[in-house]
């Protein structure tokens, strides 16, 4: 299952230290015209090695284009995308190959496939993300082109350090802001701190990603299993490290009664709209028109550089002694790898959008 989407659909293929990792984009239309220097900032967002908060691996992210493109723009024909890998450390992993590390999928695809890739963790490290990212930079060009939907996500929370709502505005005008992409200067602080004090510590923190799409079309959906929400959670829950989601009131929506919960229908200049937004923008599983308003909450890395008590490939106790360059939360890089996953969504339901009827 290394493929994601309907007619918009990316495949993903590559390990964290093999050669590199790579993209086939298919359904994308002919005529698309591709901003390389766009696709290459969303990668910079993603890549490692930027400040002391993340990991200290040094990749470029360079991507190089080997089909479906010609003179600028999309012939519709498959896109690949391949970047190199440039500074794998597999040595890094000696200790671990044949230790499970809590947790972490090592045990969990040894026993699905009766052996793993131990260096970075193979298909289930996150340098894996840079295939989204790609995937979901051309559906972010897609999305311009034929509509004027935006895609914006954010640190929401890390550890218990929390914003207290979805901003009004996200945009991220200092030094930390931009470190953490979180749009609040005073918490982003208090975030880098936070993950600062634990990375000192070998251990590593949580937290949670809001995003927000804004003018998203009413009427984006399948029902009854193609409900758009059911989309975006599979595409979130794919994420590395990704433990739950949730989409407007959420978990928190369960404390409040019907009356309280109901988005009331008012018009706007002829134009039929919702007073408050308890449905993240998706009612019935196809999208009202509203913003739509999700959650993400990512567990602490898994990988922690702190000895711990382990069982190893034989069935017997041991210790893990783990090396290597991981981060102490994945969740300020994670932000794009969001965005993109909720525009390769966006993007295959518009497509389908198109088959609804005549």
């Amino acid at each position: 299952m290394n493929t994601f989407g309907a007619l918009f659909r990316i495949t993903s293929f590559g390990e964290s230290h093999g050669e590199g990792i790579g993209v086939v984009i298919d359904g994308c239309p002919a005529g698309l015209f591709l901003d390389l220097e766009f696709i290459q900032n969303e990668l910079d967002r993603r890549k490692p090695g930027q400040n002391r908060i993340s990991s200290q691996r040094k990749e470029s992210d360079s991507f190089q284009i080997l089909s479906g493109h010609f003179e600028g723009k999309t012939t519709g024909t498959p896109l690949t995308f391949w970047v190199k890998n440039e500074d794998a450390r597999s040595k890094d992993y000696s200790d671990m190959a044949n230790k499970f590390r809590p947790s972490h999928a090592d045990y969990t695809y040894h026993e699905k496939y009766g052996n793993r890739d131990y260096r970075g963790g193979g298909r289930s490290s996150a340098r894996e993300t840079i295939t989204r990212v790609i995937g979901g930079a051309v559906a972010k060009l897609f999305l311009k082109q034929v509509s004027d939907i935006e895609i914006n996500a954010f640190t929401f929370s890390v550890e218990n350090i929390s914003l207290s709502a979805f901003p009004s505005e996200i945009y991220f005008p200092d030094e930390y802001t931009q470190i953490l992409n979180c749009p609040d200067a005073e918490i982003a602080k208090q975030m880098y701190d936070c993950i600062e004090k634990t990375r000192k510590a070998g251990d590593s923190v949580g937290g949670i990603i809001g995003c927000v799409a804004k003018n998203v079309p009413a009427g984006l959906g399948e029902p009854v299993f193609g409900k758009l929400h059911a989309a975006l959670g599979a595409a979130m829950l794919s994420i590395n490290a990704v433990k739950g989601f949730e989409i407007g009131s959420g978990f928190e929506g369960t404390k409040s009664t019907g009356s309280q919960q109901n988005d009331i229908f008012y018009l706007e200049n002829g134009k039929i709209r919702t007073k408050t937004n308890y449905s993240g923008g998706v009612q019935g599983g196809i999208s009202n028109g509203e913003n739509i308003e999700f959650r993400v909450a990512f567990k602490p890395t898994a990988t922690i550089m702190r000895e711990q008590p382990t069982v190893n490939v034989e069935g017997e106790e041991t210790i893990l002694f783990p090396k290597g360059r991981h981060d102490p939360c994945v969740v300020p890089r994670a932000v794009p790898i969001v965005e993109a996953m909720c525009a390769l969504v966006l993007a295959d339901f518009w497509l389908l959008n198109k088959v609804g009827r005549i």
